[in-house]
């Protein structure tokens, strides 16, 4: 029987940093999504119709089809001219038909199973909620701001501020086939991505501290390379690691950080091509090393980011500990 792999975590990079290459094991995936998106084409989708975002869960779909090249070229076609907040424009095929699926069938249960069959899902991907809800920040000035959007990419409140907590409101049941899948995997990631616009977010619904608390599962912490403006400012590994485990409700096992230091050309290049990334994240003294593991870890030119197929090497080989 093939091992149960859960990948927490929204947005681009747990599509390609584990993902992808992880399609080519013999295990069982599971992805689960956060569903708290408020931006661009999906937020203005949630605004007209009243659905769930769709644009986190399309990606995840994608990555994890095996369906002809024509689907996957249909599900990243993008049409229209409406210019939506963050300068994005029109609306994504997938966003469209995922939306348009879940209004007219009111059901999400039934068009997620449609959508994955379309596209020829291997694995599955799960919302970690099916209820409307929106992520809230409050600072540690004590103001609260309000979505994803903005804690992403902070256009009305201070960046410099740190972020002292998140939560959801209204507050939202967990989806139970996520919570079955938590409790019955083998393996959990959480990250890489956006610590509070789209890790942390995943673990925010009712019922899921306590099936992390009850799982066997080894929780595996993936800590981001960079830290963000408005998020992760002057973070270490150590204050990635704590955030997640509180929300968490329980310790990770096992804890994936970068060691390899690029040349300063390559950060400040990286820099101008990202908005609103920072710096590497520090690296704590005195870590414990059964359970931080510190690897190179860096794809070899270009963008700052995890080179998948080292990634998923290090996550499966932790699977045999």
């Amino acid at each position: 029987m093939n091992k149960k792999i859960v990948c927490f975590g929204g947005g681009n990079a747990i599509p390609r940093a584990i993902l992808m290459p992880l399609k080519k094991y013999l295990v069982d995936i599971v992805s689960i999504i956060s569903m708290v998106d408020n931006g661009g084409s999906s937020g203005q989708l949630r605004k007209d119709f009243n659905v769930l975002p769709p644009g986190d869960i399309r990606r995840h779909i994608l990555v994890l089809s095996e369906a002809a090249q024509w689907k996957k070229d249909l599900w990243t076609f993008r049409f229209g001219r409406e210019v939506f907040d963050g300068g994005h424009k029109g609306h994504n095929f997938a966003n469209a038909f995922i939306a348009g699926l879940e209004a007219n069938l009111n059901d999400y249960d039934k068009a997620l199973e449609i959508i994955c069959e379309f596209m020829e899902v291997k694995g599955k991907v799960l919302p970690a909620t099916i209820e409307q809800t929106q992520i809230y920040a409050e600072l540690e000035n004590s103001k609260i701001i309000k979505g994803e959007d903005e804690i992403d990419v902070p256009k009305k409140h201070d960046p410099n501020l740190k972020i002292k907590k998140v939560y959801l409101e209204p507050e939202a049941k967990a989806y139970q086939p996520s919570l079955d899948a938590v409790v019955e995997a083998d393996l959990i990631t959480i990250g890489p991505g956006d610590l509070y616009s789209s890790s942390i977010p995943c673990l925010l619904m009712k019922g899921m501290k306590e099936a992390f608390q009850k799982t066997k599962a080894k929780k595996v912490f993936v800590s981001n390379i960079m830290t963000k403006f408005g998020e992760t400012n002057n973070f270490s590994v150590l204050n990635f690691v704590n955030e997640a485990e509180k929300y968490m409700g329980c310790d990770f096992d096992y804890v994936i950080y970068n060691t390899e230091v690029p040349p300063r050309e390559r950060i400040d290049e990286f820099k101008k091509e990202e908005l609103g990334i920072l710096d590497l994240v520090k690296i704590d003294k005195n870590l414990d090393k059964e359970k931080f593991i510190g690897i190179k870890i860096l794809e070899k030119n270009g963008p700052i980011i995890h080179n998948p197929e080292k990634l998923v090497r290090s996550i499966i080989s932790l699977l045999k500990k």
